[in-house]
Protein backbone atom coordinates (compact mmCIF):
# COMPACT_ATOMS: atom_id res chain seq x y z
CA UNK A 1 0.00 0.00 0.00
CA UNK A 2 1.14 3.59 -0.70
CA UNK A 3 1.90 5.93 1.98
CA UNK A 4 0.87 9.71 1.82
CA UNK A 5 3.11 12.70 2.88
CA UNK A 6 0.90 15.56 4.49
CA UNK A 7 2.59 18.18 2.15
CA UNK A 8 0.86 18.50 -1.32
CA UNK A 9 -0.92 21.24 -3.53
CA UNK A 10 -4.11 21.36 -6.47
CA UNK A 11 -5.83 23.38 -8.66
CA UNK A 12 -9.43 23.39 -9.65
CA UNK A 13 -11.17 25.56 -12.30
CA UNK A 14 -15.10 24.82 -12.69
CA UNK A 15 -17.23 27.29 -14.87
CA UNK A 16 -20.91 27.33 -14.15
CA UNK A 17 -22.37 29.26 -16.56
CA UNK A 18 -20.88 32.44 -17.56
CA UNK A 19 -19.22 32.81 -14.04
CA UNK A 20 -15.78 30.64 -13.79
CA UNK A 21 -13.83 29.59 -10.32
CA UNK A 22 -10.73 27.96 -9.01
CA UNK A 23 -10.18 25.77 -5.93
CA UNK A 24 -6.61 26.06 -5.02
CA UNK A 25 -5.30 23.71 -1.89
CA UNK A 26 -2.66 23.37 -0.29
CA UNK A 27 -1.89 21.12 2.76
CA UNK A 28 1.15 21.01 5.30
CA UNK A 29 2.22 19.11 7.93
CA UNK A 30 -0.38 19.00 11.25
CA UNK A 31 -1.17 16.91 14.36
CA UNK A 32 -4.50 16.20 12.98
CA UNK A 33 -6.75 17.27 10.81
CA UNK A 34 -7.12 21.02 10.31
CA UNK A 35 -9.12 22.85 7.60
CA UNK A 36 -8.74 26.56 6.88
CA UNK A 37 -11.25 27.55 4.87
CA UNK A 38 -11.22 31.14 2.25
CA UNK A 39 -14.48 31.45 0.43
CA UNK A 40 -16.30 34.20 -1.53
CA UNK A 41 -19.21 36.18 -0.86
CA UNK A 42 -22.25 34.28 -0.82
CA UNK A 43 -20.26 30.74 -0.23
CA UNK A 44 -20.00 30.82 3.32
CA UNK A 45 -22.89 27.71 3.46
CA UNK A 46 -20.75 25.95 1.34
CA UNK A 47 -18.32 25.23 4.19
CA UNK A 48 -20.13 22.08 5.60
CA UNK A 49 -20.31 20.62 2.36
CA UNK A 50 -16.65 21.27 2.01
CA UNK A 51 -15.50 20.01 4.85
CA UNK A 52 -17.05 16.75 4.91
CA UNK A 53 -15.77 16.23 0.88
CA UNK A 54 -12.18 16.76 2.59
CA UNK A 55 -12.48 14.24 5.31
CA UNK A 56 -13.95 11.52 2.75
CA UNK A 57 -10.29 11.78 1.23
CA UNK A 58 -7.87 13.26 3.88
CA UNK A 59 -7.36 11.99 7.55
CA UNK A 60 -4.37 14.06 8.40
CA UNK A 61 -2.60 17.89 7.81
CA UNK A 62 -3.13 21.28 8.21
CA UNK A 63 -5.32 22.28 4.80
CA UNK A 64 -5.86 25.86 3.37
CA UNK A 65 -9.10 25.57 0.90
CA UNK A 66 -9.27 28.52 -1.28
CA UNK A 67 -12.03 29.61 -3.66
CA UNK A 68 -12.39 32.57 -5.43
CA UNK A 69 -13.67 33.99 -9.15
CA UNK A 70 -11.36 33.12 -11.93
CA UNK A 71 -10.53 35.91 -13.64
CA UNK A 72 -8.61 37.91 -10.96
CA UNK A 73 -9.35 41.59 -11.32
CA UNK A 74 -11.79 41.11 -14.27
CA UNK A 75 -14.73 43.91 -14.63
CA UNK A 76 -17.27 41.85 -14.65
CA UNK A 77 -16.75 40.20 -11.07
CA UNK A 78 -16.08 43.27 -9.26
CA UNK A 79 -19.13 45.96 -8.76
CA UNK A 80 -18.77 49.29 -6.25
CA UNK A 81 -21.52 49.57 -3.72
CA UNK A 82 -22.36 53.16 -4.73
CA UNK A 83 -24.46 53.48 -1.63
CA UNK A 84 -21.73 52.92 0.87
CA UNK A 85 -19.35 54.66 -1.46
CA UNK A 86 -21.69 57.97 -1.20
CA UNK A 87 -22.07 57.52 3.06
CA UNK A 88 -18.25 57.35 3.30
CA UNK A 89 -17.68 60.38 0.91
CA UNK A 90 -20.08 62.31 2.65
CA UNK A 91 -18.50 61.11 6.55
CA UNK A 92 -15.23 62.11 4.65
CA UNK A 93 -16.01 65.40 3.76
CA UNK A 94 -17.33 66.45 7.03
CA UNK A 95 -14.59 65.48 8.84
CA UNK A 96 -11.87 67.19 6.21
CA UNK A 97 -14.19 70.14 7.07
CA UNK A 98 -14.55 69.39 10.91
CA UNK A 99 -11.41 68.14 12.09
CA UNK A 100 -9.06 69.17 9.46
CA UNK A 101 -7.98 66.12 8.16
CA UNK A 102 -6.48 65.69 4.77
CA UNK A 103 -9.04 64.53 2.29
CA UNK A 104 -9.94 61.15 1.28
CA UNK A 105 -7.92 59.45 -1.41
CA UNK A 106 -10.00 57.47 -4.02
CA UNK A 107 -7.65 54.41 -3.23
CA UNK A 108 -8.10 54.36 -0.02
CA UNK A 109 -11.78 54.70 -0.49
CA UNK A 110 -11.83 51.87 -2.52
CA UNK A 111 -10.35 49.54 -0.20
CA UNK A 112 -12.87 50.38 2.30
CA UNK A 113 -14.64 47.09 3.38
CA UNK A 114 -17.71 46.82 1.42
CA UNK A 115 -17.34 50.03 -1.22
CA UNK A 116 -15.46 47.09 -3.85
CA UNK A 117 -17.89 43.70 -4.17
CA UNK A 118 -15.80 41.02 -5.73
CA UNK A 119 -17.57 38.26 -7.63
CA UNK A 120 -21.19 39.91 -7.97
CA UNK A 121 -22.32 36.48 -9.51
CA UNK A 122 -21.97 34.55 -6.25
CA UNK A 123 -24.86 35.73 -4.44
CA UNK A 124 -26.76 33.31 -3.00
CA UNK A 125 -23.90 30.40 -4.44
CA UNK A 126 -24.42 27.93 -1.17
CA UNK A 127 -27.48 26.86 -3.00
CA UNK A 128 -28.42 25.28 -6.66
CA UNK A 129 -26.01 24.67 -9.31
CA UNK A 130 -23.06 26.87 -8.38
CA UNK A 131 -23.03 24.62 -5.16
CA UNK A 132 -23.21 21.88 -6.68
CA UNK A 133 -20.51 22.25 -9.33
CA UNK A 134 -18.38 23.90 -6.90
CA UNK A 135 -18.46 20.58 -3.79
CA UNK A 136 -17.46 18.42 -7.62
CA UNK A 137 -14.54 20.60 -8.21
CA UNK A 138 -13.34 20.33 -5.07
CA UNK A 139 -13.46 16.58 -5.03
CA UNK A 140 -11.62 16.72 -8.05
CA UNK A 141 -9.36 18.89 -6.41
CA UNK A 142 -8.91 16.74 -3.43
CA UNK A 143 -7.77 13.79 -5.70
CA UNK A 144 -5.35 15.92 -7.13
CA UNK A 145 -4.04 17.01 -4.13
CA UNK A 146 -4.06 13.34 -2.70
CA UNK A 147 -1.82 12.55 -6.27
CA UNK A 148 0.83 14.72 -5.35
CA UNK A 149 0.89 13.56 -1.34
CA UNK A 150 1.21 10.19 -2.44
CA UNK A 151 4.15 10.77 -4.97
CA UNK A 152 6.04 12.95 -1.69
CA UNK A 153 4.80 10.02 -0.19
CA UNK A 154 7.08 7.90 -1.96
CA UNK A 155 10.14 9.74 -2.23
CA UNK A 156 9.72 10.00 1.80
CA UNK A 157 9.59 6.09 1.98
CA UNK A 158 13.05 5.50 -0.47
CA UNK A 159 14.73 8.15 1.88
CA UNK A 160 13.44 6.38 5.45
CA UNK A 161 14.39 3.22 4.08
CA UNK A 162 17.78 4.83 3.42
CA UNK A 163 17.61 6.27 7.11
CA UNK A 164 16.86 2.93 8.45
CA UNK A 165 19.40 1.12 6.46
CA UNK A 166 22.11 3.68 8.14
CA UNK A 167 20.69 3.39 11.37
CA UNK A 168 20.92 -0.98 11.23
CA UNK A 169 24.53 -0.25 9.98
CA UNK A 170 25.38 1.69 13.16
CA UNK A 171 23.79 -1.12 15.62
CA UNK A 172 25.60 -3.74 14.09
CA UNK A 173 28.92 -1.47 14.27
CA UNK A 174 27.95 -0.57 18.51
CA UNK A 175 27.20 -4.92 18.31
CA UNK A 176 30.68 -5.59 16.96
CA UNK A 177 32.36 -3.54 19.46
CA UNK A 178 31.17 -5.77 22.51
CA UNK A 179 33.64 -8.56 21.35
CA UNK A 180 36.76 -8.29 23.81
CA UNK A 181 34.81 -5.55 26.33
CA UNK A 182 36.18 -7.26 29.34
CA UNK A 183 39.89 -7.35 27.37
CA UNK A 184 39.54 -3.74 26.87
CA UNK A 185 38.67 -2.83 30.28
CA UNK A 186 40.90 -4.74 31.95
CA UNK A 187 43.55 -3.12 29.94
CA UNK A 188 42.17 0.32 30.87
CA UNK A 189 41.93 -0.73 34.48
CA UNK A 190 45.47 -1.84 34.56
CA UNK A 191 46.66 1.51 32.95
CA UNK A 192 45.12 3.19 35.60
CA UNK A 193 46.36 1.56 38.36
CA UNK A 194 49.61 1.49 37.41
CA UNK A 195 49.47 5.09 36.45
CA UNK A 196 48.95 5.73 39.93
CA UNK A 197 51.28 3.64 41.53
CA UNK A 198 53.95 1.59 39.06
CA UNK A 199 55.07 -0.45 42.19
CA UNK A 200 51.07 -1.55 43.13
CA UNK A 201 50.89 -5.84 42.59
CA UNK A 202 48.23 -6.27 40.56
CA UNK A 203 46.38 -9.67 41.11
CA UNK A 204 45.23 -10.79 37.80
CA UNK A 205 41.72 -12.90 39.10
CA UNK A 206 40.98 -9.58 40.55
CA UNK A 207 41.69 -7.46 37.74
CA UNK A 208 39.52 -9.64 35.88
CA UNK A 209 36.68 -9.55 38.20
CA UNK A 210 36.80 -5.88 38.40
CA UNK A 211 37.02 -5.26 34.61
CA UNK A 212 33.64 -8.33 34.57
CA UNK A 213 31.82 -5.82 36.87
CA UNK A 214 32.67 -3.31 35.02
CA UNK A 215 31.36 -5.21 32.00
CA UNK A 216 28.26 -6.12 33.02
CA UNK A 217 27.76 -2.34 33.69
CA UNK A 218 28.54 -1.40 30.55
CA UNK A 219 26.75 -4.16 28.54
CA UNK A 220 24.33 -2.70 25.64
CA UNK A 221 22.97 -5.80 24.49
CA UNK A 222 19.30 -4.98 25.46
CA UNK A 223 19.61 -1.93 23.92
CA UNK A 224 21.27 -3.06 20.76
CA UNK A 225 18.13 -6.22 20.20
CA UNK A 226 15.37 -3.68 21.20
CA UNK A 227 17.28 -1.42 18.32
CA UNK A 228 17.05 -4.61 16.21
CA UNK A 229 13.55 -4.73 16.84
CA UNK A 230 12.54 -1.46 16.05
CA UNK A 231 14.15 -1.59 13.05
CA UNK A 232 13.07 -4.87 11.95
CA UNK A 233 9.27 -2.93 12.67
CA UNK A 234 10.19 0.46 10.71
CA UNK A 235 10.68 -1.80 7.89
CA UNK A 236 7.61 -3.86 8.13
CA UNK A 237 5.54 -0.31 8.70
CA UNK A 238 7.38 1.23 5.23
CA UNK A 239 6.49 -2.05 3.53
CA UNK A 240 2.93 -2.10 4.45
CA UNK A 241 2.26 1.50 3.92
CA UNK A 242 -1.37 3.47 4.82
CA UNK A 243 -1.72 6.00 7.26
CA UNK A 244 1.66 5.10 8.93
CA UNK A 245 2.30 8.49 10.18
CA UNK A 246 1.63 8.34 14.02
CA UNK A 247 3.07 4.85 14.57
CA UNK A 248 6.36 5.94 13.09
CA UNK A 249 6.91 8.82 15.29
CA UNK A 250 5.83 6.95 18.11
CA UNK A 251 8.61 4.19 17.36
CA UNK A 252 11.27 7.12 16.46
CA UNK A 253 11.09 8.07 20.12
CA UNK A 254 11.83 4.32 21.54
CA UNK A 255 14.69 4.59 19.00
CA UNK A 256 16.02 7.63 20.93
CA UNK A 257 15.60 5.79 23.94
CA UNK A 258 17.17 3.25 23.84
CA UNK A 259 20.15 5.27 21.84
CA UNK A 260 20.67 7.42 24.55
CA UNK A 261 20.80 4.83 27.15
CA UNK A 262 23.71 3.55 25.00
CA UNK A 263 25.45 6.45 25.05
CA UNK A 264 25.27 6.89 28.65
CA UNK A 265 26.59 2.80 29.28
CA UNK A 266 29.39 3.40 26.94
CA UNK A 267 32.84 2.20 28.21
CA UNK A 268 34.91 3.24 25.32
CA UNK A 269 35.35 6.20 22.73
CA UNK A 270 34.69 4.52 19.95
CA UNK A 271 31.47 3.35 20.75
CA UNK A 272 30.35 6.57 22.26
CA UNK A 273 30.98 8.07 18.55
CA UNK A 274 28.62 5.12 17.09
CA UNK A 275 25.92 6.33 19.84
CA UNK A 276 26.35 9.72 18.85
CA UNK A 277 26.02 9.03 15.30
CA UNK A 278 23.15 6.95 15.78
CA UNK A 279 20.99 10.23 17.61
CA UNK A 280 21.86 12.14 14.77
CA UNK A 281 20.20 9.14 12.30
CA UNK A 282 17.30 8.77 14.34
CA UNK A 283 16.74 12.46 14.57
CA UNK A 284 16.72 12.68 10.64
CA UNK A 285 14.16 10.08 10.85
CA UNK A 286 12.01 11.71 12.68
CA UNK A 287 12.22 14.51 11.11
CA UNK A 288 10.99 12.63 7.73
CA UNK A 289 8.02 11.14 10.13
CA UNK A 290 6.56 14.86 10.99
CA UNK A 291 5.92 14.64 6.95
CA UNK A 292 3.41 11.78 6.51
CA UNK A 293 -0.09 11.36 6.95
Amino acid sequence: MRIQSMTGFARQVFTVGSSSYVWELKSVNGRGLELRFRLPPGFDGLEPSAREAVRSHLSRGSCYLNLQEDGGGAEAGVTINEAALRLVLERAKRLAQEDEVQPARADGLLSLRGVIVQGSNSEGAAEGPVAEAAVAALHEALKALVTTRLEEGERLRAHLTEIIDRIEALVEAAEARLGGMVERLRARIREQVEFISSETQLDEGRLYQEALMVATKADIREEIDRLKAHIAEARTRLAEGGVIGRRLDFLSQEFNREANTLCSKSSDHETTAIGLDLKSAIDQFREQVQNLE
